[in-house]
């Protein structure tokens, strides 16, 4: 059984004193829950990682960054390594979201190269994938998964160090969400190439999250759908009794 994970991605949002607010929220709500059956994650902005990172501590809270470059150091002025992240207390970082994709024109290859890089540095990366409005009209919705999936692994490292998130970029922020049937039909397919490109037994143990507007009104449904090992969340894991709803609705 794959524990779920919950992963909130705070984006280019928030400030010190309301960010570290929000943490110790939910922090707070996590010690007193004891035990959780499942994952919680939280990714806030660069300048907020160590003091949000110190509001968790002691809870099962954890931290990580939302983007990091591929080399361990150098001449790369305002990028973040993934050593730095681990320093700054991450144990994972999101490579290949598909705003970093769009914004920042990054390819298969970048994503890969962060991936591998974030390994390396003991995170565990979780590879965004997912198609456009345009390209899902047009039928070819598994066939971007799958070219962005194939080049986007890394090459290095166990299997199990590894988290993929499905993420239609036309369901990112603008209160659509995909159907569970879509949802399944897209976690099946990744599953499947999973199998081919690292084996079934890799594949198996391999969490895929879904992400684009979950909220606590459509968690337990889209969660519920087999396939789905938790969820990315955006603009509700900014509000800590929303993002603490999403994670009470893992089965």
């Amino acid at each position: 059984m794959r524990r779920k994970l919950i992963a909130g991605n705070w984006k280019m949002n928030g400030l010190r004193d309301p960010g570290v607010a929000l943490a110790r929220k939910l922090a707070d709500r996590a010690r007193a829950a004891g035990p959780l059956g499942y994952d919680l994650l939280i990714c806030p902005p660069a300048p907020l990682l160590i003091p949000v990172g110190e509001a968790l501590r002691g809870s099962a809270i954890g931290l990580g960054g939302q983007d990091c470059h591929n080399e361990r150091a150098g001449a790369h002025t305002g990028d973040i390594s993934a050593e730095m992240l681990e320093d700054a207390g991450c144990g994972y970082v999101l490579v290949g979201h598909s705003e970093r994709r769009a914004d920042h024109g990054e390819s298969d290859a970048t994503v890969r190269a962060k991936a591998e890089a974030a390994r390396a540095a003991g995170l565990i990366p979780i590879v965004c994938v997912g198609e456009s409005a345009e390209e899902r009209t047009a039928g070819r919705a598994l066939a971007v998964i799958e070219r962005q999936l194939s080049h986007s692994l890394p090459r290095a490292g166990e299997p199990s160090g590894l988290v993929i998130a499905y993420e239609p970029v036309w369901a990112i922020g603008t209160g659509r969400t995909a159907t569970p049937g879509d949802v399944a039909e897209a976690h099946a397919h990744i599953r499947a190439l999973l199998a081919d490109l690292l084996g079934e037994a890799a594949a198996g143990a391999l969490r895929i999250l879904y992400g684009g507007s979950v909220k606590p009104g459509n968690a337990a449904e889209l969660l519920a759908v087999a396939g789905v090992d938790g969820a990315l969340v955006g603009g509700a894991s900014l509000d800590a009794e929303h993002f603490w709803a999403i994670g009470a609705a893992c089965p």
